[in-house]
């Protein structure tokens, strides 16, 4: 539908997960594809190696020639991240271009086959990424446009075909709206984006108006406040639902369970650690079902799924430290990846190094943040990532801290990797949305030194 029209692509916000995703698919079928982005990063890097030009300055003269000579035949894209004020966004909008958001442009590109949407606070980018992995390993014609990068094959963009589409459904500005999938899940819904929704009343009829757009089957974490169509198939999973997870246990480091449904695979190997990866196993497993996938080819590619990177990463291991990174944002996903940890690495004093992300979603949140935190034996706190937001008088760093009752020290990124250098570290926790992911590979190193020396 897009490639009838436009042949050029400019992306505003192009280093974006879900930005770039789209750049990359674009980049594959042949097409232009130049953007602006604030700052480099390796999504950059891998995108101007496989062609995309890309400046980041937000200046009008850093637009390639071919776009700034042709209009009607380019497509900007945006994403809501990037000020509309700003000179590129103000620019192409006075020259009468043609601008959609992120969100329209996923819709439009996944219109073109049957659709397979995750939706969900929190769960949405493992559990697509795992519908990915285990149609991949089926063999099918399909392509996923992913909100993390895929352990499995280092990338956000798999494309084997387009019979199928993969993708997140993103509950920010109400982006899942734009998208009409057959197969749908929904992981959970709890409140988010309070800047954007105001009260959970309006981010429940959000996901009640995606749950509508679905027009085949659509999976849903059980006992969440939906209104469900009733034109399609409806499945339940999780302790009360139409599908269970059973017999759940630990073997040689991995969780194991059985899948109980319509159908049951017994023995299930998670290849992804913590207790909350296996209901988005269930989640998965139920889409991939309904699309014709076999027990045998799920259990199978189940246990070979590596995650994805910057959920539950483990950086470093060994017998005296382990070093695992997550994305958690949200208290909700700080509580599910210290149970896990408990689990995992019983009797260990465990660290955590927390990145707040968004001044918003810090203030809406912050009882929540302090009692997750404090169960940490230790927490040291960085400043705040702003992202698209302005400060809000009284929410920092240091008035989370003031909440927390364990120890506690504010943090500066400067000071963090001299500190870290300096401490006995038993399990240390990255933990954040935010740029904290750029210190993740020299604080590996330091752990690595330490231990060489040792």
């Amino acid at each position: 539908m897009i490639a009838s029209r436009f042949h050029q692509f400019y992306f505003i916000g192009i280093g974006g997960i879900g930005m770039s995703a789209i750049a990359r698919l674009l980049l594959l079928r042949g097409f232009a594809v130049a953007g602006y982005d604030k700052t480099p990063s390796a999504l950059t890097q891998a995108l101007e190696a496989e062609g995309a030009q890309i400046s980041y300055v937000d200046d009008v003269d850093s637009i390639p020639t071919a776009l700034r000579e042709d209009p009607d035949h380019t497509l900007v894209i945006y994403t809501p991240a990037i000020p509309a004020e700003q000179a590129l966004p103000s620019w192409f909008r006075a020259q009468d271009y043609t601008l959609v958001k992120r969100a329209k442009a996923l819709g439009l590109l996944t219109a073109d086959g049957l659709c397979l949407a995750v939706a969900g606070t929190h769960g949405k980018t493992t559990t697509s990424c795992l519908i990915a992995h285990l149609m991949h390993q089926a063999g099918l014609s399909f392509t996923a446009l992913l909100g993390g990068i895929s352990a499995n094959y280092n990338t956000n963009l798999i494309s084997t075909g387009t019979d199928y589409f993969v993708t997140e459904a993103d509950e920010f500005d109400r982006s899942f709206l734009e998208l009409s999938p057959a197969f749908a899940a929904i992981t959970s819904m709890d409140a988010d984006h309070l800047d954007i929704y105001g009260d959970a009343a309006s981010i429940e009829q959000a996901y009640s108006d995606f749950a509508a757009r679905c027009t085949n089957t659509l999976v849903y974490r059980t006992e969440m406040p939906l209104q469900l169509p009733s034109s399609i198939q409806h499945l339940s999973y999780g302790p009360a639902g139409q599908v269970q997870a059973a017999h759940v246990r630990v073997e040689a480091g991995a969780f194991v369970f059985d899948y109980l449904g319509e159908v049951t695979i017994q023995d299930v190997r998670c290849g992804m650690p913590g207790l909350h990866n296996i209901e988005n196993a269930l989640a998965a497993i139920s889409l991939v079902l309904q699309i014709g996938l076999t027990p045998a080819q799920i259990r199978s590619g189940m246990a070979s799924f590596k995650g994805v990177k910057r959920r539950f990463e483990k950086i470093w291991e060994s017998d005296k430290q382990v070093y695992v990174d997550d994305y958690a944002h949200h208290p909700t996903e700080i509580a599910a990846l210290l149970a896990s940890i408990r689990l995992m690495y019983p009797g260990r004093k465990v660290l955590g190094i927390f990145q707040p992300h968004l001044f918003s979603r810090t203030r809406d949140f912050m009882p929540g943040f302090a009692a997750e935190l404090s169960k940490l034996d230790a927490c040291w706190l960085l400043d705040i990532y702003p992202a698209r937001e302005k400060p809000i008088e009284g929410i920092t760093a240091a008035a989370l801290q003031a909440q927390l009752s364990c120890p506690v020290r504010l943090m500066s990124k400067e000071a963090l990797l001299p500190a870290l250098a300096q401490e006995d570290i038993e399990v240390l926790l990255t933990i954040g949305a935010g740029d904290i992911d750029r210190l993740v590979q020299p604080i590996g190193e330091i752990l690595k030194r330490k231990e060489e020396m040792a």
